[in-house]
């Protein structure tokens, strides 16, 4: 028998009830944290910032509601509610102020908010004015950057908004040595500093708030522990009074000293994996190489008789339905981009260790096991796979991916590695990286990455180039020459280079205004004590305390981009099927097709009638779009655009390993990433490229004009390194093979390939060792990740017509999983059009 617990009820009862208990109700916004954190504000406007936000954290653990939700074995929620969330006024609020009334019923993403919480907020929102991050950052951007943001060339709105998050910490070290050890480590380093040293001033005050952030976080932990305590004395169930029991004694123990047993390691954990996300308001706050860290508890454990398989696989179930708990609010723009409720808490498993030997253990195998008792998005589990790999692992990932959840994804370290190394990590380091988010890769514990930095549409500079840099009469790009006057191909692509070059630059500018508005209002001691060499440096992550500093925004579009410019360069230029006149005509009136231009030409006849004081009615509405409906479809150049685009339609295009068009798309993606990394940060560190959308691509898409690939106005952009959607027809090999031949290294931050089977194609072991086969070939030839949908078209169809019916439905989004019924109806459709592939 385990010395931890006798379990009240059953391992599988316990996880059902759970998650019956997560999923029961619209997640709530709780006002708890805003107005403890500016009650605490008010107390200090004299202090430095690095002391009130530790005194800020420390005032918060003390007197946030806690509840410990039954069934529970693991224990801290940062909200009363399951799945509930609290706000973070220090880093923006006007966009849920204006939101209260819509956004439990917006289509993506809907928050409960209670008429006494909206009162609650609104009276904590007058003493923001002024005071957020956002505004900081929008003083800092240079208008021109402004202006390309107004004009959704790219969005910076994820930190914008909201905290960086994007980091894995020292998960190791606290299971080590605890915040006591944390706390004495700070202290020796404060004892060596003199008032007479240049940093004295800056370092000191980082220390002692990294001090009060510790000591806070011990205190909350006991907090848990005497509310087990008193539950226990009143608990009838003499199992669950042994629980908590066994829970209260862990919360005394851990975090405050180092973990001496596997339960207390999961304990211990989930407090630093919950209460990160208490102090700021990031996501992706990835839980790195848990089989890794947590290995030595659990063998320990085992090897001693302490605790059996079962018991330990059951814990980690139950720290998997607990990062479902997690969750955050979204302006209704962002939460159409990243559906589905998603923390993108990326957990990875597998790979090699700092000497290049194998890693995988018992503990890898367990989490694919946690994923398939669980069966929820979140972790966000991901395995790496390298030459020696064990077979049965990626067998097992296998039978996981099979399930249909969208989960592991799979990372090539043959490809990230020396790709880290080439932007200065050791060697050793490198090989012990982890996965961020979607798919950007880092050192856990020595990077402050900022991933997902910005949004880059590639096609809006492509549009640009058309219009000369004009965008609704505005010049927004470089006034560079009229395409109709150009002679060559190389003339347009060197304007669609000058487009893309100007752009980044202002991309750059925001990122970085965004980036110093981070380090002067909102550094964050309790992160920054999980990081080195904040400590030693005397520096928050924010002000460049991390060893290795990065941003990363990513492109996207490639397929899109790379198929646009390959039939101008075929119809216009060798194969003059087409003038360029004709092309740019045929953009602007979107192939004379109806989407996007009905709802375009009714709004304007509309505008004009508003402005003439008319009183629009819902028939009046019907009626215009009708009568622009016909003038659409009575285009007299109608005829000439489907002959267009039949022409497009027969060129060759990217994803279907025709070695002309791939390498061309590969030349593309550099239009980005190289011009890129030659950029600095405010930390000392250097930009690089990611190429993925997270699922931007649809709600950006809809942002987007026509391009010369043939995509219609508002219709999604490809994502991430996936050809377009219904364009890869000859298999998935072929496709993998196109997507390989794109420079994954360059591309440091991440790629993303997305791929969707029929489930027939994995079934039985011959499904699975081809699938794997498939995974190994394409990593072979230097593909860096590949993720799967393996969900027929007619159970999605029937899912979007019957959620009611499909609660449970879990697919692939982007970098994450989420429930099918969860995400926006625009979202569901692109997963459903993705190319559905068998072997």
């Amino acid at each position: 028998m385990a010395k931890y617990y006798v379990g009240s009820i059953t391992k599988s009862d316990r996880i059902e009830k759970l998650k019956e208990d997560l999923f029961a109700n619209m997640p709530v916004i709780e006002a708890d944290r805003a107005i403890l954190l500016t009650e605490s504000y008010k107390q200090t406007e004299h202090e430095p910032i690095i002391m009130r936000r530790a005194k800020a954290f420390a005032h918060i653990l003390k007197n946030i509601p806690i509840t410990i939700r039954d069934n529970e074995l693991i224990v801290g929620s940062s909200t009363k509610a399951p799945r509930g969330c609290q706000v973070f006024p220090e880093f923006s609020f006007e966009w849920l102020e204006a939101e209260f009334d819509t956004i439990a019923t917006r289509s993506a993403d809907p928050f409960y908010i209670a008429d006494e919480t909206k009162a609650q907020l609104h009276e904590v929102y007058t003493y923001w004015k002024g005071k957020t991050t956002s505004e900081l950052a929008a003083s800092y951007m240079a208008p021109e950057a402004l202006k390309a943001i107004d004009h959704n060339i790219f969005t910076v709105g994820n930190y914008f908004y909201n905290g960086v998050g994007h980091v894995t910490v020292q998960y190791d070290k606290v299971l080590a040595i605890g915040y006591e050890g944390i706390i004495q480590e700070a202290k020796e380093e404060l004892a060596k500093c003199h008032v007479y040293d240049e940093d004295y001033i800056t370092k000191s005050q980082l220390l002692n708030a990294i001090i009060l952030s510790c000591e806070a976080v011990i205190e909350y932990a006991e907090r848990y522990a005497r509310l087990a305590l008193s539950l226990a004395d009143e608990c009838q169930d003499i199992n669950r009074k042994k629980e908590l029991l066994y829970i209260a004694q862990n919360c005394v123990n851990v975090p405050r000293k180092g973990a001496t047993s596997f339960y207390e390691a999961c304990q211990s954990f989930w407090f630093v994996q919950m209460l990160l996300q208490v102090e700021s308001s990031g996501h992706s706050i990835s839980p790195g190489r848990f089989d890794q860290y947590m290995y030595p508890y659990f063998k320990k454990d085992m090897e001693e008789g302490n605790i059996t398989r079962e018991l330990a696989q059951e814990l980690m179930d139950c720290i998997w339905v607990k990062l479902n708990d997690l969750n955050k609010a979204r302006d209704a723009a962002s939460a159409e981009g990243f559906a589905g409720y998603s923390l993108f808490q990326n957990l990875i498993a597998g790979g090699q260790d700092a000497d290049g030997n194998d890693a995988t253990n018992d503990l890898s195998f367990m989490c694919i096991e946690a994923s398939m008792h669980v069966m929820l998005p979140q972790p966000s589990l991901s395995v790496r796979v390298w030459n020696k790999t064990p077979h049965e692992f990626l067998i097992k990932a296998a039978e996981l991916t099979r399930t249909g959840i969208g989960l592991p994804a799979y990372y090539n370290d043959e490809v990230i590695i020396p790709s880290l190394t080439n932007r200065g990590l050791t060697l050793a380091d490198a090989r012990d990286y982890n996965i961020i988010g979607c798919v950007e890769p880092q050192k856990a514990g020595k990077t402050e990455g900022w991933h997902d930095a910005a949004f880059f549409n590639m096609c809006r500079p492509l549009e640009l180039t058309f219009s000369s840099g004009m965008d609704k009469g505005v010049l927004v790009g470089v006034q560079t020459k009229d395409v109709t006057q150009m002679t060559t191909f190389e003339e347009f692509y060197d304007a669609y280079k000058t487009q893309m070059n100007y752009l980044i630059g202002l991309l750059v500018n925001a990122d970085n205004a965004i980036d110093v508005a981070h380090a002067k209002r909102c550094p964050l001691p309790f992160l920054s004590c999980m990081v080195d060499d904040c400590i030693k440096r005397g520096k928050t992550v924010q002000e460049g305390g991390a060893i290795y500093n990065f941003t990363g925004p990513q492109g996207f579009g490639i397929a899109n981009v790379a198929d646009s410019l390959y039939a101008i360069k075929k119809l216009v230029f060798e194969d003059k099927k087409v003038t360029m006149t004709e092309f740019k005509k045929a953009l602007e009136e979107n192939y004379g097709q109806p989407e996007g231009r009905v709802e375009e030409l009714t709004k304007a006849v509309l505008e004009d009638l508003m402005a003439q004081g008319a009183k629009i009615t819902e028939e009046d509405i019907a009626k215009i779009c009708a009568v622009t409906l016909e003038e659409v479809k009575n285009n007299p150049n109608k005829k000439r655009y489907e002959e267009l685009l039949d022409r497009i339609d027969e060129l060759p295009k990217f994803g279907n390993d025709i070695e002309e068009v791939d390498l061309f798309a590969r030349d593309v993606a550099y239009t980005y990433t190289r011009p890129l990394e030659t950029f600095k940060n405010p930390r000392g560190g250097q930009f690089q490229a990611g190429l993925y959308p997270v699922s931007a691509n649809v709600p950006l898409g809809k942002q987007t004009g026509a391009t010369p690939d043939g995509r219609l106005k508002g219709k999604p952009v490809a994502d991430g390194v996936s050809p377009t959607a219904g364009k890869d027809v000859n298999g998935p090999t072929a496709t993998a093979n196109s997507v390989s031949k794109l420079d994954h290294y360059i591309a440091s931050n991440g790629t993303l390939f997305n791929q969707k089977f029929h489930p027939s194609a994995l079934k039985g072991r011959e499904g699975l060792e081809k699938f794997v086969a498939l995974i190994r070939t394409y990593f072979e030839q230097k593909g860096s990740h590949v993720q799967f949908n393996v969900v027929n078209r007619e159970t999605l169809l029937d899912a979007q017509q019957n959620p009611e019916n499909y609660k449970n439905l879990v697919v692939r989004v982007a970098g994450y999983s989420a429930l099918f019924t969860t995400l926006s109806r625009s979202l569901q459709d692109d997963i459903i059009n993705r190319t559905e592939q068998g072997f």
